[in-house]
């Protein structure tokens, strides 16, 4: 009679026992070279005077003519962030081409390279070099989303071009179609739907990000937030960041249903 064949255990992964105890080390010395004291964080006079401060901002102020501002400087925000959006919506279907290998590989490498610039380069530090390129206001805003965004949905949608069928395509130019329209007609429809999910999920969070330009001078509520803190009148900074949840979860809501409604297929 045959003994049952022993369960072999499995073998040890010394790489990811390396790998885990390199991450914990590095967490620990992380925690012990900023010296973060939590202790001090919920001290009774640590939470006494978080809750002096919270109570400063209430009641807010909502008189007549402040709303009115913060209404003007709501629709100033939704305006850069829109405008933001739909600059680095045409700059990235234009970058998308040569970013996907349509045009070589020399082509995508460059391109890709740009892209990556871009993107890497945070939007408030984009927003404080247009701030001195163009000066004060809501258009350093635009350009600061504008340049930032164009990278994120250049890569994007330059991967979604990747991975889209191109039978359409071939088959409209082996009828004799020429390069534009068998594109346009092929593999444009295919990708749009991804497209536009991408984009309004980053319109999503540019609506948040022109919030907080402001706080190097581009305009918005995030500029009228500075202030009013700056000033130590929190009553007024608390009407601002109401309006700010209010705008942020319109802006969300309404992305949503876009979402459900214009391109089902990719939610």
């Amino acid at each position: 009679m045959n003994a049952a064949p022993m369960l072999q255990r499995p073998a040890v992964c010394v790489r990811c026992l390396l790998t885990l105890g390199l991450v914990l080390a590095a967490v620990a010395a992380s925690f012990a070279y900023l010296a973060i004291d939590f202790g001090a964080l919920v001290s009774r006079q640590s939470l006494a005077s978080m809750g002096r401060f919270v109570a400063e901002f209430f009641p807010p102020d909502i008189s007549r003519d402040f709303l009115g501002k913060v209404g003007w400087g709501a629709l100033q925000t939704l305006a850069v962030s829109a405008l933001g959006t739909l600059l680095a919506m045409g700059a990235g279907a234009l970058f998308a081409l040569p970013a996907s290998g349509r045009f070589g590989p020399a082509a995508q490498r460059a391109i890709r390279f740009l892209l990556n610039l871009l993107r890497s380069v945070p939007e408030l530090v984009w927003a404080a070099l247009m701030v001195l390129a163009v000066g004060l206001g809501p258009f350093a805003g635009v350009l600061a989303l504008a340049l930032h965004t164009t990278g994120v949905l250049g890569r994007l949608f330059g991967e979604t071009l990747e991975n889209v069928p191109v039978d359409a395509e071939r088959a409209l130019r082996e009828a004799g179609s020429s390069a534009l329209p068998a594109f346009a007609y092929g593999s444009l429809p295919l990708a749009w739907p991804q497209w536009l999910a991408y984009s309004l999920y980053r319109w999503e969070m540019n609506i948040r990000m022109a919030a907080v330009l402001g706080f190097v001078g581009a305009g918005g509520l995030g500029q009228m937030l500075y202030f009013h803190l700056s000033l130590f009148q929190q009553a007024q900074a608390a009407s601002v960041i109401g309006a700010m949840f209010l705008l942020v979860f319109a802006v969300d809501s309404a992305s949503s249903r876009l979402r459900r409604d214009l391109a089902p297929a990719y939610g």
